[in-house]
């Protein structure tokens, strides 16, 4: 791992391995065989105790630590450091029983049972008293162990239980709102209640989001998300405090960075843990699973500021709660592993050590699967180790990128919600299109917060940032005036960070450095293509669009516009932007990226294709590192000169990267 921003012990050496271990499923004698197992596959780190409230506090106030004392020092003795969980995840039986309150409500009204995991509201107090009397009696018993190398807060927050329409989070949320806008006309103001006769006169009257007959106030669930965010946030930051009170061992929490997650903002986060954890898991419901793993890792190394981060949790192989759980293929644990160092993780962990022969999660893969070590999965994971050995000297280098993508979760939560132009155009959706381009030109992205100070990229990629506040608007315009390049792309600047509409014209923020004025939105039926005058073709939604100081790129030949601009550049101060006005094909909306790119002197890392071969360069100070991985069928030749780790060979020229294979070089720095 790398340092923990200025926290606690030293960090592990090299390029962490790593993943999670439940003994309390296994008797002492598998323990014993695991941990041989783990120090033969060169496991540097273990998270536990992460499930493990009912066995360490069977009935209220009676604690039993003798099982995790055993494992505690079992791993120790082998040197094998420890993330220690507390163990607060899902609450026992008992406390579900005694105070069914704490459970869980959703928008409907219907309370929620335990018998899965995370059963328990973020704002509930009961709850509250509960785990941090927990967290309490294990940081005091653990906090000053040589073995502890990382504290691990709860598991996954906000996975199941992000939002609670309870009553008990009913009056938190009003003492949030109290908070937010300090007066009842303040919140009127921001929440437009004046719209439906919605008006409140006492905060008593305000309650959550919950299910109505009609659509809802766009404002009101939007701050009921960041509330919730928020309320989530305050559990991490309750346990952290119990911990750094009894340890100077750096705490965090596994982020969950990943597109079927949403309901956390965590630039909002980021800066309470000391070192940024992500879970990630491929997902194949999507038409990209590895782009969006790429993505993912990205937007990681961003919340982290660019310093390497840690993957807490992937899956050796197949998952167990998609509706099809596909296997990797022979290398496939590797390039995904891989593919995360590349872009900026120095720990490597995996969920699970030792797959489960009972419970929800039995057909989860695992470093060790239900066939055990005589297997080809075995060999894997023996293979990986053996890799990142080579990589040690990686840690602590930074990614190379002059590119910036601007992602926000409350403009995903705005642009999603009721009552927009089109249900077909999901934010997610289009973040993925213009970063996939991106990485298929071979550029390599930071992901960044909309106020991040964005003087350093060359170019700036803004997609469908539907809702924007004033000063990151602000930002936006003077980085581009400044001299700096910007592409935006359609339903972005048109609300305020309340959802209320920017009046004046559409794309509201951006107009004026646009150059462009929007009358009114066309969007269309999905399948439905509109021709382009530069060949190609457009879907899902057009513009009624007037130029002003902008040129047109482009124009729809056909569809509910034929002639009107769908693509547009303009010269804004010393700088330029580009503004797509409609869902291009991959193929066109490369090409207007390509221009981007090229007219803002943007160096490509790796070749230009379809994204399967992956180039990324790590470095700091004289340290140069060239990660070339390919997911394709084909053997690739790139320029570099170096030495490479993975095989241990010098390169002089011409790097060869084979099909399904991963290459590192360290370059030599030209003379």
């Amino acid at each position: 791992m790398a340092d923990h921003q200025g926290r606690g012990r030293p960090a592990l050496a090299g390029i962490t391995l790593g993943c999670d271990y439940n003994p309390e499923q296994w008797s002492p004698s598998v323990w014993l065989e695991d941990v041989a197992l783990m120090t033969e596959a060169g496991i540097d780190l273990v998270a536990i105790n992460i499930f493990g409230w009912s066995d360490l506090e069977t009935q209220p106030g009676r604690y039993d630590f003798d099982r995790l004392d055993a494992v505690i020092e079992l791993l120790h003795a082998n040197g094998i450091g420890i993330n220690l969980g507390t163990a607060t995840a899902s609450p026992p039986p008992w406390l579900t029983a005694q105070h069914p309150e704490i459970l869980p409500v959703t928008a409907d009204g219907t309370r929620r049972f335990p018998g899965g995991r995370q059963a328990w509201c973020p704002s509930s107090p009961v709850y509250r008293r509960h785990a941090l009397a927990l967290v309490e009696q294990v940081a005091k018993r653990y906090g000053r162990h040589p073995g502890i190398l990382l504290w691990h807060v709860s598991n996954e927050l906000g996975c199941h239980n992000a939002l609670c329409y309870c009553d008990v989070s009913a009056e938190a949320f009003r003492d949030w709102l109290r908070q937010r806008y300090g007066s009842i006309a303040a919140l009127n103001s921001a929440w437009g209640t004046a719209f439906w006769s919605q008006r409140y006169h006492d905060w008593a009257e305000i309650q959550p989001p919950r299910a109505t007959l009609s659509a809802g106030n766009p404002t009101q669930i939007l701050d009921f998300h960041r509330f919730s965010s928020d309320a989530l946030l305050d559990c991490h930051q309750a346990e952290a405090e119990v911990l750094r009170r009894h340890s100077d061992v750096p705490v965090t929490t596994n982020f969950m960075v990943t597109a079927h997650i949403r309901n956390l903002d965590y630039w909002s986060w980021a800066p309470h843990v000391d070192i940024v954890a992500n879970d990630h898991y491929l997902d194949h419901r999507l038409d990209d699973p590895t782009a969006e793993l790429s993505f993912a890792a990205d937007l990681t190394r961003g919340l982290s500021g660019g310093a390497p981060w840690m993957l807490m949790e992937q899956a050796a192989g197949a998952v167990n709660w998609q509706p099809y759980n596909l296997a990797k293929t022979p290398g496939q644990m590797l390039r995904n592993s891989l593919t995360h160092v590349a872009r900026g993780a120095d720990s490597i962990c995996f969920f699970q050590w030792r797959a489960a022969p009972y419970g929800a999660e039995k057909f989860h893969s695992a470093l060790v699967p239900h066939a055990g070590t005589d297997t080809a999965a075995w060999q894997e994971v023996l293979r990986l180790s053996a890799v990142l050995k080579r990589l040690r000297e990686v840690a602590g280098t930074r990614v190379l990128a002059d590119t910036a993508l601007i992602f926000s979760w409350p403009s995903w939560w705005a642009a999603d919600g009721e009552g927009r132009p089109s249900e077909a155009v999901r934010y997610l959706d289009q973040v993925h299109a213009v970063y996939n381009e991106l990485r298929s030109l071979g550029v390599t992205v930071d992901i960044v917060a909309p106020t991040t100070d964005l003087s350093t990229y060359r170019l700036v990629a803004i997609p469908c940032l539907y809702a924007v506040s004033d000063a990151a608007a602000t930002r936006i315009n003077e980085y581009v005036a400044g001299g700096g390049h910007a592409v935006v792309t359609f339903f972005s600047g048109i609300a305020d960070e309340n959802d209320h509409i920017r009046l004046g014209g559409y794309p509201g923020a951006f107009r004026d450095m646009l150059g462009i004025s929007v009358e009114e939105f066309f969007p269309s039926e999905p399948g439905r293509a509109m021709g382009l005058s530069t060949g190609g073709h457009a879907s899902l939604w057009a513009e009624n669009l007037r130029l002003t100081t902008a040129r047109a790129l482009s124009r729809y030949t056909d569809g509910p516009l034929p002639g009107v601009p769908a693509v547009t550049r303009n010269t804004y101060g010393d700088g330029t932007s580009w503004y797509i006005a409609t869902a291009l094909d991959t193929t066109t909306l490369r090409h207007v990226l390509k221009q981007a790119v090229e007219t803002a002197c943007v160096p490509a890392t790796g070749p230009e294709g379809d994204g399967s071969v992956e180039v990324v360069r790590r470095a700091d100070g004289e340290r140069r590192y060239l990660f070339a991985i390919n997911h394709g069928t084909t053997t690739v030749e790139l320029p570099a000169t170096g030495h490479e780790l993975v095989d241990d060979q010098p390169i002089t020229g011409t790097l060869r990267v084979g099909a399904g294979q991963v290459r590192v070089v360290r370059e030599d720095r030209p003379r």
